[in-house]
């Protein structure tokens, strides 16, 4: 076991830092299902621990050293030397938008090896999919605690605590996942425009990529082509085949939402290793313009992969829908479509971003007209009031 030594920290910080080691300190203690006497017997009192576990105790660097030593957590300086210089690589490349080699660099990494140092925030918060207890709030810096409010899902708070291209990106992608697609694109703007002056191209990229999906989804096809275009250009120069994909893809899909069928068509037909979505694309394309054996040999496709798009049992649904328009031409007429398609409708708005819903959104509408149903055409279309028809 490494000795316990405490780190010499400038001032701002030092507070924060002695915060988090009493409350790690508590933590390890209730873990091992000790009490504070047996825990503090011979290095101090109860009640000075007992303070130091809340914070109100600024102890000595040498009561730490022992509290931590029997507790077995290691803090050295090599540890802390190792610890500060991954996380200063790790905010670096989040603020950089660089998002896959800021995995890869904390891949298997042994984040609880540097529990003991400070850092450990930083790399836990870094590697998270999912908030830290509320309780080490006390300990964050604003840079720790933004992205804490990230990971809760505050993204507006996050902006407060630290206005910069990354958490004004975080900012847009949850407003445009929420459909709130013009608060979206002022988020996104503001940050493409943060990220260009700083140099962060990924994040400029993805600020672009949702910008013409939030356009796509309002079908304003001239502005999702125009953010389009340069989300190209950047994807092209950073040789970014998935964001050149969605690119395509996503233009193809309001193709579809505009009746542009078979440019649609020429788009996704010539797709070399078609997702399970597109492949449900290309067969509504093959539907609405009367190649219905192509349209259900593609659907036979599609029905034996995978997809990590959406739960595939809601993909099932999605291409059962395809097929029964196409086996049944008088499908307006049976109430077994209607049912399959208002329970998938259901399930889109519920577990999607809203661009899901707002795509199947014409068909819904045309049940609603034919079978007289006009107050509820209404209604849906007042709860989607961007989109076109």
């Amino acid at each position: 076991m490494g000795s316990a030594e405490i780190i010499n920290l400038p001032k701002k910080g030092v507070y924060n830092y002695m915060n988090y080691l009493g409350y790690i300190i508590y933590r390890e203690r209730l873990r091992r299902n000790w009490s504070q006497s047996g825990l503090c017997k011979g290095i101090c009192t109860v009640s000075y621990l007992s303070k130091i576990e809340t914070g109100k105790a600024d102890p000595s660097e040498e009561v730490l050293r022992l509290l931590l030593e029997r507790l077995e957590l290691k803090s050295d300086q090599r540890i802390e030397k190792e610890a500060a210089e991954l996380a200063m690589q790790g905010w670096e490349l989040l603020f950089d938008g660089r998002f896959n080699q800021l995995r890869h660099l904390l891949h298997e990494k042994d984040i609880e090896r540097y529990r003991a140092v400070p850092a450990w925030l930083d790399l836990t918060l870094l590697s998270s999919e999912k908030p830290l207890d509320t309780a080490l709030e006390a300990c964050m810096d604003t840079r720790q605690l933004a992205l804490q409010r990230i990971l809760q899902g505050r993204e507006i708070e996050a902006v407060q605590l630290m206005p910069n291209a990354y958490t004004y990106l975080t900012l847009g992608m949850a407003d445009y996942k929420a459909g709130n697609y013009s608060s979206a694109v002022d988020a996104l703007q503001t940050a493409y425009d943060l990220a260009s002056r700083e140099g962060a191209v990924r994040i400029m990229l993805e600020a672009k990529l949702f910008l013409g999906n939030a356009y796509c989804n309002r079908q304003d096809l001239p502005n999702m082509e125009r953010q389009y275009r340069v989300a190209q250009r950047l994807a092209e120069d950073l040789q970014d085949q998935r964001a050149l994909g969605a690119i395509g893809y996503n233009t193809a899909s309001a193709w579809i939402e505009t009746g542009r069928y078979e440019d649609a068509y020429t788009w996704f037909s010539r797709q070399e290793q078609p997702s399970l979505m597109s492949l449900h694309k290309l067969a509504i394309c093959c539907e609405k313009t009367g190649r219905r054996e192509m349209a259900l040999s593609t659907l036979k496709r599609a029905e034996g992969m995978d997809t990590d798009e959406m739960d595939r049992s809601l993909a099932m649904q999605l291409l059962s829908l395809v097929r029964y328009r196409v086996e049944h031409p008088d499908y307006l007429s049976r109430e077994d479509y209607g049912t399959l398609l208002l329970e998938s409708f259901t399930r889109l708005r519920r577990e999607l971003p809203s661009g899901f819903a707002i795509f199947h959104l014409p068909w819904v509408l045309e049940w609603y007209k034919a079978t007289r149903q006009y107050k509820k055409a209404c209604e849906l279309l007042e709860e989607f009031p961007e989109k076109t028809l």
